[in-house]
């Protein structure tokens, strides 16, 4: 039984969950970090909100865990690159809040458009300042959205029921998306002349940290709004001021900081600037929708390799795991059967799916290739770090997907660049469930793969199976089944062999001394 660990204060259906599906769980908030290193190493899954820190030093101490699944959608807590390295799958849940964030969102509009805040505290002051806070209305005015994601789309569909015209800057915005979404598409520096009220829906990353800079908030709209319920380190804070305080923009509203809890920023105590504790996702229904998905995708995982919502891995539906399962079985074969045979010198692979294949998601299948190869050169390889494994190694990766059906119903190809050219394996499903080679280096060969097995290339001449046999025989060594396929009739031939046991260098010698033989190396599957 899988067990999983809930660390941070999480809704008790996820716990519940967990134990319907099967999955042992404990409930273990508010550890500290040497609190959780101790105990991490006993749980194959890690279920966490914001306050645990997924560091290098708690996964080095996580031995046995597989997946770490976030319930909400920023994973900053996480060290998303040590857990790959790790082979540990990172998922979040980015539609739980959505909606929550997105409405959050509109409500600092509100807020900032007719001055709430202000007035009501004037107000239970004994104050009746109604000529003091005169408002603007939304109706008309342009709303810039930097990012135009899951929440930047709600927010534009909410935006637009209140007759406002959205403009929208993201690169990953199609033409036709933006269509759809009855928006326009612009750049950055159209948006920021355009925009009466600014609302930022992106990640941080390099490129988006700072993106209201003070250059930036200086291209603005005099008078505009800004609104941030995204990520802090999205605006210059100190620019922010600034432009506050000089009258530029006209107000601005921030549910988040780039040091949180925030308690001393410099835009407390600013005119016309609102602040909220981080409270996008902070709804009941949000939080129960994060603590269940969260649930339910760690339980796919590790019962059934479901993969949804993974930020390091290709995502694999439960529906899909049983069916990719065996091809993924085939694929890790080819490449850990042409790493093998070809690990020295490898400059690029290139992964080729066909018929039955090709109707499948191609990424589980290249993912699974990768681990098999990558684990001729570490034993801890899955298909979470192998791809991490092959950047390291400035191994370039190719997927070729072909609509073609050749003599097989289903085949998958590996390729390999090495100094000697390019070398390529082939295999294909038997009863749709049995991996099977079917090529090996331009060969035509039926074999499993499976075991100690013994590769070996000789010149296709009579006696040679019987010599064979015979110094097999006299080491000791059984065969458990005969595979041969040759390129012409007194040509090159390849065997390969299952053999009851490992054979050592000594013996490997004495098989490469055999008249003919050109290659002679063991195998391990």
């Amino acid at each position: 039984m899988p067990k999983v660990l809930i660390s941070d204060k999480m809704d008790p259906k996820a716990a519940a969950i967990f134990r319907e599906r099967g999955v042992e769980v404990d409930e273990k908030p508010g550890l500290t970090k040497e609190e959780l290193i101790a105990i991490i190493g006993d749980y194959d899954g890690l279920a966490i909100r914001s306050a645990t820190k997924v560091t290098k030093e708690v996964l080095a101490a996580a031995t046995n865990l597989k997946v770490v699944g976030r319930a909400g959608i920023g994973v900053d807590n996480i060290d998303i690159p040590a857990a790959s390295a790790k082979g540990v799958v990172v998922m979040n849940t980015p539609f739980g809040n959505s909606i929550t964030t997105a409405e959050h969102a509109i409500a600092l509009i509100f807020a900032l458009a007719r001055q709430l805040p202000e007035a009501d505290a004037s107000t239970q002051a004994g104050k009746w300042e109604k000529n003091r806070f005169m408002g603007v209305e939304v109706t008309n005015k342009v709303l810039g959205l930097i990012g135009a994601g899951n929440i930047g789309s709600i927010v534009a569909d909410r935006a637009l029921g209140l007759k406002m015209k959205v403009v929208a800057y993201d690169p990953f915005l199609s033409a036709e998306r933006a269509v759809e979404l009855g928006i326009e598409k612009v750049t950055l520096d159209e948006l920021l002349a355009r925009a009466d009220f600014i609302t930022l829906h992106t990640p941080l990353t390099d490129q988006t940290r700072n993106i209201l800079s003070a250059e930036n908030i200086a291209r603005t709209k005099p008078g505009v709004r800004i609104v941030n319920c995204a990520r802090g380190g999205l605006i210059d804070e100190a620019a922010l001021k600034a432009a506050l305080d000089s009258g530029h923009v006209a107000g601005a509203a921030l549910d988040v900081f780039v040091e949180e809890p925030a308690k001393a920023s410099p835009l407390f105590g600013t005119a016309n600037f609102i602040s909220t504790p981080h409270l996008g996702a902070s709804t009941d229904e949000a939080q129960v929708n994060v603590a269940i998905q969260v649930a339910e995708q760690i339980s796919d995982y590790l019962l059934s390799g479901g993969i949804t919502n993974a930020l390091n891995v290709p995502s694999l539906s439960a529906e899909e795991a049983p069916k990719l399962r065996p091809y993924m079985a085939l694929a890790e074969q080819l490449g850990s059967l042409v790493g093998q045979l070809a690990h020295d010198a490898l400059s690029g692979i290139g992964i080729e799916v066909e018929g039955a294949a090709a109707e499948l998601n191609q990424k589980p299948i290249t993912g699974a290739v990768l681990a098999g190869l990558m684990g001729v050169y570490s034993d801890t390889v899955n298909m979470v770090n192998a791809p991490f494994l092959a950047r390291e190694r400035g191994l370039d990766v190719r997927e070729v997907r072909h609509d073609r059906v050749g003599d097989y119903h289903t085949l998958v190809r590996v390729s390999v660049k090495t100094s000697e050219g390019e070398k390529s394996v082939a295999g294909t499903l038997f009863g749709d469930s049995s991996p099977r080679l079917v090529e090996i280096f331009g060969v035509k060969v039926e074999a499993d793969l499976a075991g100690d097995m013994l590769y070996i290339v000789n010149l296709d001449a009579p006696g040679f199976i019987g010599r064979l046999g015979t110094t097999l025989g006299a080491a000791g060594v059984n065969i458990g089944t005969f595979h041969l396929g040759r390129r012409s009739a007194g040509g090159e031939a390849v065997l390969l062999l299952s053999i009851d046991s490992s054979v050592d260098e000594s013996l490997l010698a004495t098989i490469r001394g055999l008249p003919g033989v050109k290659v002679a190396m063991a195998l391990r599957f």
